[in-house]
């Protein structure tokens, strides 16, 4: 699978990642930052919304900086360093092509 695609896949419902994680990345604004700044999560749909059993994994961290729901933390295993956040933003903000490189022909 795409590295940009599977890495999509950490930037929701990650909670309890980002929960383990000291440190994470917003593939929206690119600001690095600690967890411990993370002040808000999303995702809590009224159906379960008195169901304390329902929060946690479920929700989507909120970047505090920019309010965008786009956060991955170190706990992903993907770098949280500015050129990685930058192809996430182009791939998913920028709607940026995300294409396998063509085989070089001889």
């Amino acid at each position: 699978m795409n590295p940009l695609l599977l890495a999509h896949t950490h930037t929701t419902k990650n909670r309890a990642e980002l929960e383990a994680s000291s440190m994470c990345g917003c593939c929206e604004c690119l600001e690095i930052f600690p967890t411990l700044e993370i002040t808000a999560y999303t995702g809590l749909d009224m159906a379960s919304f008195n169901n304390p059993d329902a929060a946690g994994a479920s929700e989507t961290g909120v970047c505090p900086r920019c309010g965008g729901e786009a956060l991955i933390g170190d706990k992903s295993g993907f770098p949280l360093v500015p050129e990685f956040l930058n192809r996430m933003n182009q791939a998913w903000f920028q709607k940026t092509l995300i294409r396998k490189p063509a085989p070089k022909t001889p």
